[in-house]
Parts: structure tokens; C-alpha cells; sequence
């Protein structure tokens, strides 16, 4: 009789495991999906003919494993745009391509525009040495950041904490200027209280030297941080996923959507069961989770782990996510680079709020990752408006329309809207958006021990290992995994994925 593989979550590291298993094993892989959806927090949301994604995902890894997967999926464009064609903008393609005028499942290839909106101001991110940045800075605050790096240079912190790492690598001044502020918005805790090793996954290579010297010379392999361009699907990061499960289902994969894991039943350190929905038991050979240890643990019945355990389980700490999408008629502020756009549109992808006085995060500009994202790309834009909370919190607790009204207003105190050029809305939350590294995170290596001890639980994913993985990480746990099962590594190596980053932001 086949054997079969319990797949909890179908984000990108739970599509991912059943394509591995369906392509390189006989294991009949069984997908569990708390959800109506598909893609986890990489997952496009459909409003009123428009799409918004859940905080862009930039699809960019050096691995070609991940690459072949998503090319298999969705080619590169071979043709322009509308909107390219519309303005004579170039772009690279890719001979034989499919072009995107036509072709659903296509990869266009974007380039990545970012900055930090500090002092009022639009600084590069990553932060440049351009002129732009002295003028804004101004004379005094360009003195003392030179001088505030020097520091750094020669006085070294112990980078026991995030703060010190940001020190470190961009001196006092620089970090309190451009992460702290930011970075307290997205965990809610001092970059003090954060573990270092956030920065050290998230920023990996990059410092105000790389920055510096990158005016100097264009290096032929960019440090990850720094890359200018990237691929995104025609309708957005939830297709890439759609199309993974579709095509495992085609192919013998069982999905199961809206059935949440309420039990887990272990006896002699193996599962013997899930429970679905707090009635419906299923059985497998194998049992892949992407679910949040938290839940995990909390869901385990019969052989309970130790109160240690569970409270190094209960104690993890996560970040939820509010993400409000304004679809506008026009913004305050215009594209000022001499790319043209459609209706001098800004190029950005992404606008980072280092601004004290408004608790808004971050900004997307939704058209500038694919243009058919938005019903009316020509006369409208849509942007995401995203915010970092805490379950039950004050803000997590505000109404719908009172969350809406807040990121409307606060849009207009930093100059990005006006308010009577909104034309629609809609707001998303997503639980558990993103495992954070302090409190109890610091023990978590005792929690992984306990979890590689039960024989046919593997844990992959985001949520599924408590790091801040992107998508392409994420996957390869996927795949280290079913190698894994198949006794080509140990299960421990699954977990050592996030040592081999390539690509953050």
C-alpha cells in the first residue's frame, strides 16, 4: 500500500513538499489548509477587479532548485507589457518568452525602486551615498553620521542585540535615523530587546561600506540586499502558488481547504493521528507542518511534551499584520527619475515610513509590481498601506472602517494623498504574519530538539520553524525535507536552511 504524507499549510513550503513528493517519491501527499486560501501570507487578495498582495514578495534567489520550480511554473515574459509598450520603457526578455498581453502564468521582470521616508524626506533604500542623501540630511546631520560611523569602525558592541548589530554596521546616528524607529513599528519591541540574529539573516552583507562602495563599482555579484531587479507573476505572488497546488492536485495530491488542525494524538515519539475540525481523525506515514509551533505543541494530545516545552512553545512571540488597500485616482507625489510612467506615476515598490509621528509601516505601490494587479492601471492607483500589531491590542481591536480612516489620515499627514482622490478600499489581518526573535525564542533550540525526537513530524516554513524565512527559503526546508524522508540527510538539516540566505528585505 502507498504511503501518504500529512502536508499542514498550503503556503509556499507546503505546496512546495507536495510537489517534491509527487515528483521524487511515491508518497501520496495530503495537503491541510486552514484556510479558503492558498499561499499563506504569499497569497493575492481579489477585490472589485483589483489585487492586492499581502506585502509584496520579490521572487529573487541564487539557488537554482527554487528557480527551475518557479520557472517551470510561470517563464519569464518575452514580450513587453502594455504599460511598457504605453510609455517606451524597456525591459529584459526572454526569447521565446509568452507575452503577458496573452499568457496568465507569467514571470515580468520588475525593477526594484525603494525608499525610506524620513525627515519629510525620500531617502534610498538601501540607503546610497548620492547627492539627494547629503541635501536632504543636511550639512550637520551629514557631519554627524560620518563621524557617528568612524565610531563604529573602530569601537565595535557586542552584537548581543539588533540595536548593536545596526550599530555596528551603520553607526548611532544612521540607526536611530533609518531602523530604529521602523524596526520598533514592525516588532513592537526596542531593536534592543531583538536578537541579533534577525539582522544578521535579514541584512545579510550589507553595511554602510557595501553601500559606499557600490558608487565606486558595480560588483559582478551583488550582495543580496542590493539587487536592482527582480521577477514577479502577472497576478501577483498567490498565483505562483495557485498554480504549484493546482498542478499537485492534477497529479494525484488530495487538498483539503477551511479543515484546521484542533488535535494531535503521539504515542512511542510518532503521531498517530490528526484531528480536523475538533471531530474528523486522519492518518498518515508522515506528517509535514507549517503551522506555528505555538499551535503545534498547544495541539498535541496524549504524550504531552514537558512543561518546559510547552512553555518555550507558548512564549514564542509573533507579529500579526494589517494591511489596508486605498485604490486612489492620484498621489501627491510624482515619479522625479527621468523613467517615464504612466501619468508620472512613483516608481517605487515599496516606501518605508521611518517617521515617529504616524504608526504606519510600510507603503506598497501595487501597479509597480505588476500593472494587472489594478482594473485601471491607466487612471488609477492602488497602494498598500501595512501595519504591525498585536492580537487584542489596541489596534488589532479597532473596527474595520476605523482602521481604513486611520491609514487614510495618516496617508495625508506624510503627503502621500489627498483624501477625496480615494476611490475604494478594503483591509486584510493575518495572525502570525511574522515569528519574532526574543522572549522565549532565545530556548528554541530545546523546542527543535523535542520536535526532531518525534519520529515522522517534520516542520518546515515560516511559521513551521519561527524564522523570519522568505519564500525561497521556505521552499528549500520543503525540499530538505522530502530529501529528509527519503534518508538522503538528517532531519536536523532541515532546520539549517536559514544559515544559506541569499536574498532579503
Amino acid at each position: 500500500m502507498a504511503k501518504t504524507a500529512i502536508i499542514i499549510g498550503a503556503g509556499p513550503a507546503g505546496v512546495t513538499a507536495a510537489y517534491e513528493l509527487l515528483t521524487k517519491t511515491d508518497i501520496k501527499p495530503i495537503i491541510i489548509e486552514a484556510s479558503s486560501y492558498i499561499g499563506g501570507i504569499s497569497r493575492s487578495v481579489r477585490f472589485n477587479g483589483n489585487i492586492i498582495d499581502l506585502g509584496g514578495h520579490r521572487f529573487f534567489s541564487k539557488d537554482k532548485v527554487i528557480n527551475d520550480i518557479w520557472q517551470k511554473f510561470m517563464p519569464f515574459q518575452g514580450q513587453p507589457t502594455l504599460e511598457e509598450k504605453m510609455v517606451g520603457r524597456s525591459t529584459k526578455l526572454t526569447i521565446g518568452g509568452p507575452d503577458p498581453e496573452k499568457i496568465d502564468n507569467v514571470f515580468l521582470m520588475r525593477s526594484r525602486v525603494s525608499h525610506i521616508y524620513y525627515l519629510d524626506k525620500f531617502f534610498d533604500y538601501p540607503l546610497s551615498m548620492k547627492w539627494r542623501t547629503f541635501k536632504n540630511l543636511g550639512f550637520n546631520k551629514t557631519i554627524k553620521a560620518g563621524f557617528s560611523y568612524i565610531k563604529s569602525r573602530f569601537i565595535k558592541k557586542e552584537e548581543n542585540n539588533l540595536e548593536n548589530f545596526y550599530i555596528n554596521h551603520f553607526g548611532s546616528f544612521l540607526y536611530k535615523s533609518f531602523f530604529k524607529d521602523y524596526t520598533t513599528k514592525v516588532w513592537g519591541r526596542n531593536p534592543s530587546e531583538i536578537d541579533a540574529s534577525w539582522g544578521k539573516q535579514r541584512v545579510k552583507g550589507l553595511s554602510l561600506t557595501k553601500a559606499i562602495g557600490s558608487v565606486f563599482k558595480k560588483k559582478q555579484n551583488e550582495e543580496a540586499s542590493l539587487i536592482k531587479s527582480f521577477a514577479y507573476p502577472k497576478y501577483g505572488v498567490g498565483s505562483m502558488y495557485e498554480a504549484i497546488a493546482k498542478w499537485c492536485v492534477n497529479n494525484g495530491a488530495i487538498l483539503h481547504q477551511n479543515f484546521c488542525v484542533t488535535g494531535i494524538t503521539i504515542e512511542d515519539n510518532k503521531i498517530t493521528s490528526i484531528e480536523i475540525n475538533h471531530k474528523e481523525e486522519l492518518k498518515a506515514d508522515y506528517i509535514i507542518s507549517s503551522m506555528p509551533l505555538k499551535d503545534l505543541i498547544n495541539a498535541i494530545k496524549g504524550n504531552i511534551p514537558s512543561k518546559e516545552i510547552y512553555d518555550i512553545a507558548n512564549h514564542l512571540p509573533y507579529r500579526d499584520f494589517i494591511g489596508v488597500g486605498l485604490l486612489m485616482k492620484d498621489l501627491k507625489i510624482h515619479n522625479e527619475s527621468k523613467i517615464k510612467t504612466i501619468n508620472n506615476r512613483i516608481r517605487d515598490t515599496w516606501i518605508y515610513v521611518q517617521q515617529g509621528n504616524v504608526q504606519l509601516g510600510r507603503i506598497q505601490v501595487l501597479n509597480n509590481w505588476s500593472p494587472y494587479l489594478v482594473k485601471d492601471n491607466e487612471n488609477t492607483t492602488l497602494i498598500g498601506l501595512e501595519y504591525f500589531a498585536n492580537e487584542g491590542d489596541k489596534l488589532w481591536q479597532m473596527s474595520d472602517k476605523a482602521i481604513i480612516d486611520l491609514a487614510i489620515n495618516e496617508a495625508c499627514t506624510i503627503g502621500l494623498i489627498d483624501k477625496n482622490q480615494v476611490i475604494d478600499s478594503t483591509i486584510n489581518r493575518v495572525l502570525k504574519a511574522y515569528p519574532a526573535y526574543f522572549d522565549s525564542y532565545k530556548d528554541i533550540d530545546k523546542l527543535v530538539s523535542y520536535l526532531n525526537s518525534i519520529d515522522n513530524l517534520y516542520c518546515i516554513g515560516r511559521n513551521g520553524q519561527h524564522r523570519y524565512n522568505n519564500m525561497d527559503h521556505s521552499m528549500l526546508t520543503a525540499i530538505k525535507c522530502v530529501e529528509a524522508i527519503k534518508g538522503d540527510i538528517k532531519k536536523e538539516d532541515i532546520w539549517k536552511v536559514n544559515t544559506k540566505s541569499e536574498y532579503h528585505e
